[in-house]
């Protein structure tokens, strides 16, 4: 019988939102891992931070947690330290995990901390209507910037891969094939995983043709050192790169607990 990862919850992002794409992506992503015998769905702890992302835990019939805004990844930590045979996976946004919670994802990848972290990033704060985040380019103008951000947008690439990440990914929600794909390794891989999903806001800042534009698949596989991934992932002008960038294998946090 098909894995039904579907729940009664009556989705209520806005009409066209790519969080459903993501979604999407999730189910099939953790479906194939389950068919293969990878994953035990009794075993899976989906869990969700404060913003439009944060819904998607409603959404998929697994085992569920939601934090506080900023505050997931201490308490992913928490849930894998108490339970090692657990698969821990966690939805955030750019503003629950960059501007709220930032100092908790530089430790969890210091750690090497055996969870795996979803960036939703739409580059603002959507569920409290449009404010500008870490994320939002300079420029940008909302209720908090009126004349326009006077920030450059924070890029959390090098500050994890320098801080200790093992596995280093960013994807584009409209391509719900390859964001699966992305899903399923990080999910496979033994360590802090985190895959930053490009997710364009269609209310608030609906950046899909700036995106269709700019974002490609890089060719060739994760580099051999966290200095040759900074270079793979870095936005080299107009161009975006998407694709794995890091995948390497050390001790976890919590393998290091038990000695």
């Amino acid at each position: 019988m098909p894995l039904n990862l579907s729940t009664i919850s009556k989705i209520t992002w806005c009409p066209g939102c790519p969080n459903s794409q993501i979604l999407v992506a999730m189910r099939q992503a953790i479906s194939a891992l389950a068919d293969s015998g990878t994953l035990k769905i009794e075993n899976l702890v989906a869990g969700a931070g404060i913003g439009c992302h944060g819904k998607i835990s409603d959404y998929l019939n697994t085992n569920a947690f939601t934090a506080l805004h900023g505050r997931l990844i201490p308490s992913l930590t928490g849930i894998k330290c108490a339970n090692h045979d657990l698969t821990v996976i966690g939805m955030v946004g750019d503003g629950d995990a960059y501007s709220e919670g930032l100092e908790h994802i530089i430790h969890a990848a210091r750690r090497n901390s055996d969870i795996k972290i979803f960036v939703h990033d739409n580059q603002v704060f959507a569920l409290t209507q449009g404010q500008a985040s870490s994320e939002s380019p300079k420029g940008f103008k909302s209720k908090t910037t009126p004349a326009g951000s006077i920030e450059e947008p924070f890029d959390a690439f090098p500050v994890l891969l320098s801080s200790g990440a093992t596995f280093a990914a960013r994807s584009y929600a409209g391509d719900i094939a390859r964001t699966k794909s992305i899903i399923e390794a990080a999910i496979k891989h033994k360590g802090f995983s985190f895959v930053e999903i490009i997710q364009p806001c269609i209310t608030f800042f609906d950046t899909r043709d700036y995106f269709k534009e700019r974002v490609f698949w890089r060719e060739g596989g994760p580099a051999e050192n966290q200095f040759k991934a900074m270079e793979l992932c870095k936005k080299d002008g107009e161009k975006i790169p998407l694709g794995i960038f890091y995948n390497v294998e050390k001790p976890t946090f919590e393998e290091q607990l038990l000695k």
